[in-house]
C-alpha cells in the first residue's frame, strides 16, 4: 500500500468530469466543521452533491432556537450551505453573511444570520426541505442540503468514568453539545426518539448515490448518529453506491481522545455492524509507519474496505483538512475505486 503524492490542483479534475458528460452523484453524511471540509473539497470535483446533515445539536443559537421555537437545530445546516457556496463574489459574500454573529448585550448576541434565515423560512413555508432548497438558491449553493430527520433529536451516550471520582461507573451524558465535550470514555451513544424517521430525500438522494462520503467529524455526535436513524441506515446498506469513510486528523478532545484511528472504525463498527464500507480515507501523517498503519488496514479490512493515505492537512498544522488536498484524494479515490459509472 502506498500513499499518493500531493496534486498541486483539482482543475484538471474538473475539466475531465465535464468533458465526460454526467458527473458522480455524491452524498456527504455528517456535521458541523468537518461536514463542511469534506463539502468543500467535494463541490471542487462533482456539481451533483447533496448534503445530509445532522439534527441532534442543542448548543449556542441553534440550541436557544431549539428551545424556544421548537424547530430543529439550523447551525450545521447552516453550516453545510456556506461550504457549498461558490467561490465567485456572491458566493463569498452570501457565505460571510449567513456566518455572520450578532453582538449584542441583548438576547439576539450569538445568533446567527443564518440561523434565523433558515427558522424564517421554516416557518413560512412549513417543509423543512423546501425552506433549505430556496435559502440553497438564494446563495448560489453548489449542492443540496438535507437534514437527517424531520423531528429535532436528543443524543445521549454512555460514558465511562464521566466523574473523575467514579472511574469505573457507567453515567449517561445528554446533549450533543454535552458529549462532544465529555470526560471519560465514551462507550456508545443512541438517539431519543430512538426511532426517529429520516427525511425521504436523504433516504432517495443515498439509494440514488454513486459514491457516499461519511467523516470527517465529531466521532460521536456528528458521524455516527447517521447511522442510528434507522431508515437511513437501510438505505446505507442497500444502496448500490461505493461508501468511504473520512477519518479526522486527530482525535477530538472529549468523546475520542486517545483514540486510534484504528479504534474509530471499531466504534463505528459496533454502532451500524452491517454497515460495509469500500475505502477508509487517512492522512498520511496521522499513520507515519508500518505499526501504525497494520492495525488501521486490519481495522478496514473487518468493515470491507481498504484504506487510502494521503497528505489531506491543511499547511497551518491545525487538525484541518485543506479542501485542495482532500478534493484530490477524494477524486483519487472515485476514479480508483469506483464501479464504471455514467460519468467515466
Amino acid at each position: 500500500m502506498k500513499p499518493y503524492r500531493r496534486r498541486a490542483s483539482t482543475l484538471s479534475a474538473r475539466r475531465t468530469l465535464r468533458r465526460r458528460g454526467a458527473q458522480p452523484k455524491v452524498v456527504a453524511l455528517g456535521g458541523g466543521m468537518g461536514l463542511s471540509a469534506s463539502l468543500a473539497a467535494l463541490r471542487r470535483i462533482t456539481g451533483d452533491l447533496t448534503a445530509v446533515v445532522t439534527v441532534a445539536d442543542d448548543g449556542g443559537s441553534s440550541g436557544r432556537l431549539r428551545e424556544e421555537l421548537g424547530v430543529l437545530p439550523p447551525g450545521d445546516l447552516r453550516k453545510a450551505l456556506a461550504a457549498l457556496c461558490g467561490d465567485d463574489d456572491w458566493g463569498q459574500t452570501w457565505a460571510r453573511v449567513i456566518q455572520h454573529r450578532f453582538q449584542s448585550k441583548g438576547e439576539i448576541n450569538g445568533h446567527a444570520v443564518g440561523n434565523l434565515l433558515i427558522v424564517a423560512l421554516w416557518e413560512q413555508l412549513g417543509d423543512p426541505v423546501q425552506a433549505l432548497d430556496l435559502v440553497g438558491r438564494l446563495l448560489g449553493a453548489q449542492g443540496r442540503v438535507l437534514p437527517m430527520s424531520a423531528v429535532p433529536l436528543e443524543l445521549q451516550a454512555l460514558v465511562k468514568g464521566h466523574d473523575p471520582e467514579r472511574p469505573d461507573d457507567v453515567d449517561t451524558v445528554r446533549g450533543q453539545a454535552t458529549v462532544a465535550l465529555t470526560p471519560g470514555d465514551v462507550q456508545s451513544v443512541h438517539l431519543v426518539p430512538n426511532d426517529p424517521p429520516a427525511v425521504p430525500e436523504a433516504v432517495e438522494a443515498v439509494l440514488d448515490a454513486d459514491w457516499v462520503v461519511l467523516g470527517p467529524g465529531s466521532w460521536f455526535s456528528s458521524v455516527i448518529p447517521h447511522l442510528l436513524v434507522p431508515q437511513l441506515l437501510d438505505a446505507l446498506v442497500e444502496t448500490k453506491a461505493r461508501k468511504v469513510l473520512s477519518l479526522n486528523l486527530a482525535p477530538q478532545p472529549g468523546e475520542t481522545e486517545g483514540f486510534s484511528p484504528q479504534r474509530h472504525l471499531e466504534v463505528l463498527g459496533r454502532h451500524a455492524p452491517k454497515l460495509a464500507l469500500d475505502v477508509v480515507l487517512a492522512d498520511e501523517a496521522a499513520v507515519p509507519d508500518v505499526s501504525a498503519r497494520e492495525p488501521l488496514v486490519d481495522a478496514a479490512k473487518r468493515l470491507g474496505a481498504a484504506v487510502e493515505l494521503a497528505p489531506v492537512a491543511g499547511p497551518d498544522g491545525s487538525a484541518k483538512h485543506d479542501p485542495e488536498l482532500l478534493a484530490a484524494a477524494y477524486d483519487r479515490i472515485f476514479r480508483m475505486h469506483g464501479r464504471i459509472g455514467p460519468w467515466r
